[in-house]
């Protein structure tokens, strides 16, 4: 497969996919590298929703999650048809203040509801006290968004895996199961794998892969009313979001899975997650029957802190630790990361700077 590009992308998941289409649509010859198939059962882009939502409790993130927002609407004009589908969010838990306060600091919309309040205007949803209405969350369809950006994407190589990264100082070689790929620049996203392929590289990338996993509930009957999203900020941070098309209803914990070797997962039921799925069932979700109908397992690509990871080290760009929060910021990473790869800087660079971690060896 020997080939020459401007930018090779390494790894066809969110990041990568939006990163190709970033850099195509700014006439760039790009490459784009995918070791399996878009969406494959062992990436962590795969499945068919995920939660848009400005709650964070720092301020930081709620801007940053307001701005996400633009380029979604972007990609739908392209691609003729809804990726996001807006639903009513319920905010609750013990870090309720810290994540109204950030809300508030960064001009979000929200609505704090008594107990009372949430209670009748939610009965589907056990929020134990009060809780933060968001108007402006939406589920997003994540199967169809990344078939919008593949269709972005003019050159993607799928079942090339990379091997090795060298950068000279005047172009990237990508090495691959099918040949090499030379360009004046790579943007890495590779998700678990990218820690290991960059090591090669003399680029420490101190990320590390958790398997998640989610559980699907159906309704007794009919459908009901239709839910609402979920989150419980502060441990064990559960979460549950309408599934698009579907009656189903996906629920899950936010990092509640194991350490793992991407190369070795197993992509099986794990007892001990599905009982505490049935569980979180139970005690959050009344409106439906709490036995977890199917479970899908997810890998996860942790940072340190659980910031991003959107850096240039010499002529690699790398897109990683996206930590089971990425998904909503997708397109919007995408253009930082060919703003990297075309010389340009991408902004908050400093907050998702590799060096941060370099710099704060306790996060490690």
């Amino acid at each position: 497969m020997d080939a020459e590009c401007e930018v090779v992308v390494v790894g066809a998941g969110l990041l990568g996919l939006a990163a190709g289409r970033a850099l195509a649509r700014r006439g760039r010859e790009v490459i784009v590298l995918e070791q399996a198939a878009v969406g494959h059962e062992a990436g962590g882009s795969k499945g068919s929703c995920r939660i848009f939502r400005l709650g964070y409790d720092d301020a930081g993130w709620v801007g940053l999650a307001m701005r996400a927002r633009a380029p979604w609407a972007a990609l739908e004009d392209e691609c003729g048809r809804r990726l996001l589908q807006p639903t009513p969010h319920l905010t609750f838990g013990d870090d309720l203040d810290a994540v109204h306060q950030a809300m508030h600091a960064a001009g979000a919309p929200h609505e704090l509801l008594p107990a009372a309040e949430a209670a009748a205007g939610f009965p589907q949803i056990a929020t134990g006290g009060p809780a933060l209405l968001e108007p402006e969350s939406c589920v997003i369809s994540a199967d169809a968004a990344l078939q919008a950006l593949t269709a972005a994407v003019p050159d993607l190589r799928a079942g090339v895996t990379a091997t090795a990264i060298a950068d000279d100082g005047r172009r990237v070689t990508v090495q691959t199961t099918s040949g090499s790929v030379m360009a004046r620049g790579a943007v890495v996203c590779a998700g678990p794998w990218t820690s290991t392929l960059l090591a090669g590289a003399g680029i420490l990338v101190p990320t590390t892969a958790t398997l998640e996993q989610v559980g699907y509930l159906a309704p007794a009957a009919e459908p009901g009313p239709a839910m609402p999203i979920f989150i419980g900020h502060g441990a064990p941070e559960p979460y549950g979001l309408p599934v698009p098309g579907s009656p189903l209803y996906k629920i899950g914990f936010h990092h509640a899975g194991p350490v793992v070797d991407p190369d070795r997962q197993d992509q099986g039921p794990d007892p001990d997650l599905t009982e505490r799925l049935s569980a979180l069932a139970r005690q959050y979700v009344p409106g439906l029957p709490p036995d977890v109908v199917r479970t899908e397992r997810c890998v996860y690509d942790n940072s340190p802190d659980e910031d991003f990871i959107v850096d240039r080290v010499g002529r690699v760009v790398i897109g990683s630790g996206t930590s089971g929060h990425g998904f909503k910021f997708g397109p919007l990473l995408g253009e930082w990361l060919a703003d990297l790869a075309t010389g340009q800087d991408a902004d908050p660079a400093a907050r998702f700077s590799l060096g941060r971690l370099r710099a704060n060896p306790a996060s490690h």
